[in-house]
């Protein structure tokens, strides 16, 4: 009876795992908030060349070091106080601005505790790297378009280039920044998932074996039959 009591009472594995991870993902983003100018860094390098080698005609150059990333570009805008002259666009962007999915990503790896943890952890930080990068351009391309407010004359582009600036960033800075650690860890640990994770959502055929049944209900007689 104590015994059995006490399996009862004791976390399942999956209960465990989301308490390590919640407390794993609080110190590190804690860390992370400290180093992030410099674990980040990667990020500027790739957004940096990205906007020079394919927007040209918007970026003419970018200056990158620890925790900044300055974007000259060639968009030039008209300055009210300046009697309507017009002044070349500059924006600053922080390159950590969308890089918080390091501290998840590393949180799910530790809390799951499996193998060759350290190892995981580069490979998913390296494969971060080019997602980070894509939010990070995108922001940087729609922080463009805003000085302008949206003005596909003065970019000189095209309404569809436009409508794909604003859909990137969308997709960049909702989406990317949450879903893509998750997916990473669902790849590099995905033993553990099969193990720990997917039997919570799926139950087993022992349990869907052991579910009663209920009796199927008499088929009414037919009036007149004997």
């Amino acid at each position: 009876m104590g015994e059995g009591l006490k399996t009862m009472l004791r976390p399942s594995p999956f209960a465990i795992f989301v308490l390590s991870a919640f407390g794993w993902m609080l110190a590190l983003t804690v860390l992370w908030t400290q180093i992030s100018p410099w674990t980040s860094y990667p990020v500027g390098v790739l957004s940096s060349v990205t906007l020079e080698q394919t927007a040209p005609m918007w970026v003419r150059e970018v200056h990158l070091r620890p925790g900044v990333m300055d974007v000259d570009t060639r968009v030039a805008i008209p300055v009210p106080s300046a009697g309507g002259r017009k002044a070349e666009v500059t924006i600053d962007v922080n390159p950590a601005r969308y890089a918080y999915g390091l501290p998840i990503f590393l949180a799910l790896l530790l809390a799951a505790r499996g193998p060759k943890r350290w190892l995981r952890a580069l490979v998913g930080y390296l494969v971060l790297l080019p997602a980070q990068a894509f939010s990070l351009t995108m922001y940087a391309l729609m922080q463009v378009v805003l000085t302008t407010q949206v003005d596909a004359r003065l970019l000189r582009i095209a309404q569809w280039q436009l409508e794909a600036i604003v859909y990137g960033y969308q997709v960049g800075s909702l989406v990317v920044p949450t879903l893509a650690p998750i997916l990473v860890w669902l790849w590099l640990d995905r033993q553990f998932v099969a193990k720990v994770v997917v039997p919570v959502w799926r139950p087993s055929p022992a349990a869907v074996a052991d579910t009663p049944v209920a009796p199927a209900a008499p088929a009414p007689s037919e009036p007149g039959a004997s």
